[in-house]
């Protein structure tokens, strides 16, 4: 089995999985590969970023990968500047939100599965994500 990278003619990547080079090349000639996203059957093989090993290409994934950890950094200080910290409570208290027994307000708090299970049959909104590790930033 191999994987190509595969772009079409409007320009959309994506991936192909052949089970040798002589299967790609047949189904390419038979116009049976197309691009999930448009149906456009012209694609052709571009060379796999994976397989191409430069410092610039690591220090470009390197870069996006810091740049997401600082966005999930982000949301997380936005969270706990905006949103009450209510602890173990959360589901006590977005019940009394949800039912008007407390003013609405954001907050913030664990759960268990179990009380999760009972804010979604009660219609309760909420969403849960983990808490990011802080950037290294020695590294």
């Amino acid at each position: 089995m191999i994987a190509y990278d595969l772009q079409c003619a409007d320009g959309h990547f994506f991936e192909g999985w052949f089970e040798d080079a002589h299967a790609y090349e047949d189904q390419e000639k038979k116009g049976l590969i197309s691009c999930p996203v448009c149906n456009v059957a012209s694609v052709a093989r571009i060379p796999s970023t994976f397989a191409i090993k430069s410092s610039q290409s690591v220090k470009k994934v390197s870069d996006q990968q810091a740049d997401l950890v600082a966005i999930g950094q982000k949301i997380v200080e936005f969270v706990e500047n905006n949103f009450d910290d209510v602890g173990c409570d959360f589901a006590k208290e977005a019940l009394k939100i949800h039912y008007g027994a407390t003013e609405p307000r954001n907050i913030r708090g664990i759960s268990t599965k179990a009380e999760e299970e009972t804010l979604q049959n009660e219609g309760v909104q909420f969403f849960k994500f983990p808490k990011p590790e802080p950037l290294d930033t020695d590294a």
